[in-house]
């Protein structure tokens, strides 16, 4: 089954329907969803087995065109004004949450606003006020501070604009197991990103630290050098080479792994163990 993958807004979460139309990936789409017309952009089309995916019910109708693109333009400015007229509505109503974006869907039958908050918000007065003033559907969709930082932008340690912002899809898990695989500080400031979380470029390489790290022997175990026996207390896992610190010596030597003639694990002895192939 041929199926396609849409994004309504960059911080939303991707859809799968079923290709209705014949259009190629990056191009932008007027589709029918929840009652409501919008923009959405074809991010892949690929075959699938129906039980592999969830199908939403999209009815994709047509390729964008000029027209369809300005009105999305008005649209985006008027998202913009009740953007700040909302915020208004929050202070008034002392609500603990920020509002970070608007967005009207194409047809302007709903009002979607995006927050963060610490916790679950009671926003249903600010509901009923909003709708009273913009005379549409309102819809409040709490994010993430991940989700905020790829909405608004900007740019990283590195000195590019943001991976989220750029060309990442959705967000996947990053761990501190990844920044201490490839010897990073553990300070936050360093391996953190603008939302205050791990930055999501460590798992950008942690597969390749994985495997390199799987290939040398662990932090401790006896190894016979060329040189003869002795302990590892360092590794370089990309150049894998192994900092080895040779029995009756206190200077660590670095060794090629093809130096390396057997290898044990923690408490074996260098006799009980098989050449390193």
């Amino acid at each position: 089954m041929k199926v396609m993958q849409l994004n309504f807004h960059k911080t939303g979460q991707t859809h799968w329907t079923t290709l209705q139309l014949k259009v190629q990936p990056g191009k932008q789409v007027v589709v029918q969803y929840n009652h409501c017309h919008d923009i959405a952009q074809v991010l892949k089309i690929c075959q699938l087995a129906p039980e592999t995916v969830a199908l939403d019910d999209i009815l994709v109708e047509r390729t964008v065109e000029t027209t369809d693109l300005a009105r999305a333009t008005r649209n985006h400015a008027a998202a913009i004004e009740a953007l700040y007229l909302a915020r208004q509505k929050v202070r008034e109503h002392h609500l603990k949450m920020k509002l970070t974006s608007a967005h009207y869907t194409l047809d302007k039958h709903k009002l979607i606003f995006y927050f963060t908050a610490a916790g679950r918000i009671d926003f249903r007065q600010l509901v009923r006020d909003l709708a009273s003033i913009f005379k549409t559907r309102i819809e409040l969709r709490q994010i993430g501070v991940r989700d905020e930082a790829k909405l608004l932008g900007g740019i990283g340690p590195c000195g590019r604009r943001l991976c989220c912002t750029t060309f990442l899809g959705e967000f996947v898990p990053v761990s501190i197991k990844m920044a201490k695989n490839q010897k990073l500080s553990l300070n936050p400031t360093k391996i953190s990103g603008l939302c205050g979380r791990l930055m999501c470029c460590l798992q950008f390489e942690d597969e390749t630290y994985e495997a390199a790290k799987a290939a040398l022997p662990d932090y401790g175990a006896r190894v016979l050098t060329v040189d003869g026996p002795g302990k590892v207390v360092g590794m370089n896992l990309l150049a894998h080479v192994l900092h080895i610190r040779l029995d009756g010596r206190e200077v660590a030597v670095d060794y090629d792994l093809a130096e390396i003639k057997q290898q044990t694990k923690k408490g074996e002895k260098i006799g009980e163990t098989k050449a390193v192939r």
